[in-house]
């Protein structure tokens, strides 16, 4: 940890000296105009400083392109076939927890990092956030400077340094635990004697630093005097929404059942929460949707209206669109968000989104997706959280959920999301030998089922990547346009953090004082969006069936999203049955191929509809929280491991 510390301080003046100005400002977030900026005059103008700041933002990694083929979801939501075992996901599942360090394929390690680079295979979470949380100190240990400034460019300049400061400390404490939480520029020599604090006394200081980004902070910086130079290119940049949405989650996590009983097994304590903590949180996500709903910010649940669901063609009378959260096409190359995502990353490579993460998504079979043979699928045990179109789980007796017809009348999102046997592939063109990969053939023992190359468990995600980023339809070649991102955060989960954190303390009738919704219309405002029915009142009457209904919705509407691993560590979750298994779905298949050429997929009917378990996760105690370096953890006794490892 010394050597981390000292390494920051030797390098982090060299950066200011050589790379705040017009570097930063134009190649990371399009700042203009820009300005060639010296050590002496770093801090002495507002366009100065921020160039500064702009690094900072440089160094968010993209969890979908920080390499070739990357990983991003470890719980028990997704697994890769079988030549995807050495990326972390498969790594997860072996409870090699240690694998997060160094390896090239995962967004939270890299060996070389570098934050000055605009190449998106040189960021990671661990050492960026070490020098990004110096460099915030050392922006506001030099407020003093800002002298020429007008009180809002020095509130800007304030806030967002308040923000990044606690957000990658909170983006550490996910993984692992409690940390020495920087609030200073730490000395090049001398002994450290930081200690590791709680979980929750990490929170408090970082709750403390998003409490004073979202009081300094506008909601929208085109609407700012200063914003107004930048008018246009404003939407990356910090602002009172963002710090008001990490405010809740950071209590909200604060007050989940592992922080506030620490890691155990056999799940008694699931739904045990801190309610002080999810106070706080409710509050502060009260106080976002409130600004939300009343129209007062730039921000909107995007739209769920398709023409045709399977394509992803929008209807006619759309404003917005679901699948724009997650990628674009056809629109010169449009940064995904629509008008939803509230934090998110710079994605400068469009392009880059096709190497390889549009694919890396569909089958392989005789190359019908092309490039390396690496598949991100969804478990089958996970595709059971998408319910019936009525909003009850598959698993309610009242639900109508039929094993002949097990894609028939489901939430309107698995349509969206996941690609089933029948699903139509391809749509373009296709040479004689290759028609028969035209419409998935996902049954128990079909072409698309192969382990090495095609669906190891029954299923596709179209949910990130569209299914015609395939050799035929070719929306991964240039003339698609086709760019993807993964926001850190977006209004969806926001409403689901609300409801869970009302729902703590409340039950489904919990609400902040500064909001109108409670926690249960939170959950049906979502399902209002899709179509899918509300929660039915024998959920609603039950603190702990609630609950559950929360969970599931959190599960299918962020699914693939990178966040279930931490949903599952927080609740507690992560070593039970059946979060700790991952399985397959098998059928046979009973229409012949010309139903699928004239009747809809969903309406197929099959026969011996049952699951498969793949794996079974051997998880501990331990495997709550990630290991930390040894490196790190030897340099001085204070900044001890973490249990077990």
């Amino acid at each position: 940890m010394k050597k981390i510390y000292k390494t920051f301080l030797q390098n982090a003046f060299l950066f200011v000296i050589m790379i705040m100005g017009v570097v930063s400002c134009s190649d990371y977030l399009d700042k203009e105009p820009a300005s060639t900026v010296s050590d002496e005059e770093a801090f002495k103008n507002f366009t100065n400083f921020q160039g500064f700041i702009e690094e900072i933002y440089n160094c968010i990694p993209d969890k979908e392109k920080c390499y070739w083929t990357t990983s991003w979801n470890w719980g028990d939501d997704e697994m890769f076939n079988t030549e995807g075992d050495w990326h972390m996901t498969h790594q997860v599942d072996l409870g090699n927890f240690w694998a997060w360090q160094g390896g090239p394929a995962t967004w939270l390690d890299k060996n070389n990092a570098n934050p000055t680079s605009t190449n998106k295979f040189d960021h990671a979470l661990w050492p960026h956030a070490w020098y990004s949380i110096r460099k915030a100190n050392i922006g506001l240990a030099n407020l003093d400077k800002l002298t020429t400034a007008t009180q809002e460019e020095k509130d800007m300049i304030a806030g967002q340094l308040y923000f990044f400061r606690a957000w990658w400390h909170f983006e550490m404490m996910q993984y692992f635990g409690g940390l020495p939480y920087i609030e200073e520029v730490l000395p090049s020599s001398g002994k450290l004697t930081l200690p590791r604090l709680s979980y929750q006394e990490c929170a408090d200081k970082a709750g403390a630093d998003l409490r004073k980004a979202a009081d300094l902070l506008p909601i929208d910086w085109d609407k700012t005097t200063v914003g107004k130079n930048t008018l246009g290119k404003n939407q990356l940049r910090i602002n009172k929404i963002m710090a008001l949405g990490y405010l809740g989650k950071n209590y909200l996590w604060a007050g989940s059942p592992l922080m506030k009983n620490g890691a155990q097994t056999g799940g008694n304590n699931t739904y045990n929460y801190d309610e002080a903590y999810c106070k706080k949180a409710s509050e502060a996500f009260g106080e976002l949707l409130n600004l939300v709903e009343s129209g007062q910010t730039q921000y909107a649940l995007a739209e769920f209206k398709y023409k045709d669901i399977y394509n992803h063609v929008r209807a006619s009378d759309a404003t917005s669109c679901f699948s724009d959260i997650f990628y674009t096409t056809g629109q010169n190359w449009l940064m995904p968000g629509s008008v939803e995502a509230i934090f998110r990353g710079p994605s400068p490579d469009y392009n880059g989104s096709n190497w390889n993460t549009t694919k890396t998504f569909g089958p392989k079979v005789r190359g019908l997706v092309e490039h390396d043979n690496i598949i991100h699928h969804p478990t089958a045990n996970y595709v059971n959280y998408y319910g019936m179109a009525n909003g009850l789980p598959l698993s309610d007796p009242d639900s109508g959920f039929d094993p002949n017809y097990p894609f028939k009348d489901r939430d309107p999102r698995f349509y969206h999301d996941i690609v089933f046997d029948g699903f139509k592939y391809v749509n373009a063109n296709m040479p004689a030998d290759m028609e028969d990969l035209r419409y998935c053939s996902l049954y128990t023992g079909g072409l698309m089922r192969g382990d090495a190359n095609a669906s190891r468990t029954g299923y596709y995600i179209q949910k990130l990547v569209p299914h015609t980023a395939n050799k035929y339809d070719g929306k991964y070649n240039w003339s698609g346009n086709l760019h993807t991102y993964l926001p850190y955060m977006r209004l969806g989960d926001i409403y689901t953090m609300y409801a869970e954190a009302s729902a703590a303390f409340g039950g489904a009738s919990g609400k902040s004082s500064n909001f109108s919704k409670t926690a249960v219309d939170a959950i049906n405002t979502l399902r209002d969006r899709v179509g899918a029915g509300h929660v039915n009142a024998k959920f609603s009457g039950d603190a702990k069936k609630f609950m559950d209904e929360v969970r599931r919705e959190r599960a299918v509407e962020l699914s693939f999203e990178g966040f279930r691993f931490n949903d599952l560590q927080r609740w507690l979750l992560l070593t039970e049955y059946p979060y700790n298994v991952k399985t397959s779905q098998e059928f046979d298949r009973v229409e012949n191929l010309d139903f699928f050429k004239t009747r809809d997929p969903k309406d197929a009917r099959v026969a011996n509809f049952r699951e498969k378990n793949i794996l079974t996760r051997q998880f501990g105690t331990k495997h709550y929280w990630f290991p930390l370096k040894i490196s790190d953890t030897s340099m001085y006794p204070e900044f001890g491991q973490n249990p077990g490892w």
